[in-house]
């Protein structure tokens, strides 16, 4: 058990010797590795770079499949992470504990932060997989929305993000990983890789109660924007919940066409971090437009180069064809990513999935496939839009997602108007997106998270 002698909100001495040291160029040097890593996929120790700076990396995030998922941030969540640790840096991920989770342990240290005014106690789970050290958040308002991580009205939402950040900021100094759960990691040479608006007070808590009074001097964040529409407008008053000096007030007030004089927290998070990254470089030139920035275009378009779109890579380890256990049933076979895997087995895959939908199984015609959100953002309404011309054509047209209503229903007017060439599943299943990608001739994958 921890005992904390509380110095201002949330603020805690750090525990002996574990202060100190110079990042440097902490926040390029990591930039430029998510770009190399994402580059490179996540393949064998010895086809990855080894980095040229140690650093301690913590990645906070709302979600970390396979614990808890809702879209591509859970994905990168999970995999940016075990890329990283194989260049050399020593890796956490922070997360909330929604649930139990099977290998997970109660570290048995409990710390109180005073969170938008409540003396608040949480606690620290903690797990070493695949050499990376996953510390997980424990209070009793991540347990009611285990079901729906992103339940609850705003102010528990913001009670929930501020106490994430909170507790990830300070996990270096009371959690104790690695393999024998021994060393924490302390607060030399250290990044916080925060991610979209969920994580977005990370930045300004680092600053406000921190950096400005001594502590983290050598720490370094970086915000990633996965989706620049969620952005956690609210109220102005909300700020004072906040127990954040009225001097950052500024940081957080917004007025544009899209929602008027606001609280907004992303753009906080963006103005306090040291990098800003994208998740490719198109998206990158895609937020500095106003159609594209949701309100905050004008500010990211004078970031100049503390902007940066990266694309987000994939776990080969999961997604290679001839690795996914997924296709091991149904008609489906792995295969390996070449000529020859082309034309064997990712044929029995396209053969597989057009006898599983109920399409004629055909080799010579071209599958199309859609996996994504259904959202106004993910272009959906752009593929309805041409769906007379397209299904004049000799394709096939497969489509999985979920989301909007309106979108969800087109879809299946699509297909019920189409049975010959077009399926449309609405939902989301894993199982179904591992065996669904294999197939195609054509297809787009979209991810966007709440």
């Amino acid at each position: 058990m921890v005992e904390p002698t509380v110095l201002i909100p949330g603020i805690i001495e750090p525990p002996p010797g574990l202060g100190g040291g110079v990042a440097g160029t902490v926040a390029g040097t990591v930039a430029g590795t998510v770009a190399g890593t994402a580059a490179a996929g996540i393949n064998t120790v010895e086809e990855v770079l080894l980095c040229k700076e140690k650093l301690n990396i913590v990645v906070v995030a709302s979600e970390c499949a396979p614990f808890a998922k809702t879209g591509g941030l859970g994905d990168v969540a999970a995999a940016l992470p075990k890329a990283l640790r194989r260049r050399g840096h020593r890796v956490m991920v922070v997360m909330p504990r929604y649930k139990d989770y099977q290998g997970v342990f109660d570290t048995s240290v409990r710390v109180h932060y005073n969170i938008m005014g409540a003396n608040t106690e949480v606690g620290y789970f903690h797990m070493y997989k695949n050499d990376v050290d996953y510390v997980f958040v424990d209070h009793v308002a991540y347990h009611a929305v285990a079901g729906d991580i992103y339940a609850g009205d705003r102010e528990e939402a913001n009670f929930r993000n501020a106490m994430l950040c909170q507790a990830a900021i300070e996990a270096v100094w009371h959690v104790k990983c690695g393999p024998e759960g021994d060393t924490p990691y302390g607060d030399s040479d250290l990044v916080f890789l925060a991610n979209d608006w969920h994580t977005a007070l990370l930045p300004v808590m680092l600053q406000a109660f921190y950096r400005d009074h001594g502590k983290f001097e050598f720490a370094r964040s970086v915000f990633v924007i996965h989706n620049m529409a969620f952005q956690g407008r609210g109220p102005l008053v909300e700020f004072d919940k906040l127990g954040l000096p009225a001097d950052y007030k500024d940081h957080f007030f917004l007025d544009d066409p899209f929602g008027g004089e606001c609280m907004n927290t992303m753009q906080a998070g963006l103005r306090l971090a040291t990098k800003v990254i994208a998740v490719s470089s198109g998206y990158a030139w895609e937020i500095t437009t106003d159609a594209g920035g949701w309100g905050l275009a004008p500010l990211l378009r004078e970031f100049g180069e503390k902007l940066t779109g990266v694309v987000n890579g994939i776990d080969l380890d999961e997604w290679s064809p001839e690795k996914d256990e997924h296709l091991d049933k149904d008609g489906y076979s792995r295969y390996e990513p070449t000529a020859e895997g082309l034309m064997g087995g990712k044929k029995l895959c396209k053969a597989a999935l057009q006898r599983q939908f109920g399409l004629p199984e055909r080799d010579d015609v071209p599958v199309l496939g859609f996996i994504g959100r259904l959202d106004h953002q993910k272009g959906v309404d752009l593929i309805t839009e041409i769906a007379p011309w397209l299904m004049g054509q000799d394709v096939q047209l497969v489509m999985l997602g979920s989301g909007r209503e309106d979108l969800e229903e087109l879809l299946k007017n699509l297909e019920n108007n189409n049975r010959e060439r077009c399926r449309c599943w609405v939902g989301f299943r894993r199982v179904l997106i591992h065996s669904r990608r294999s197939p195609y001739d054509r297809v787009g994958v979209v991810n966007a998270d709440p």
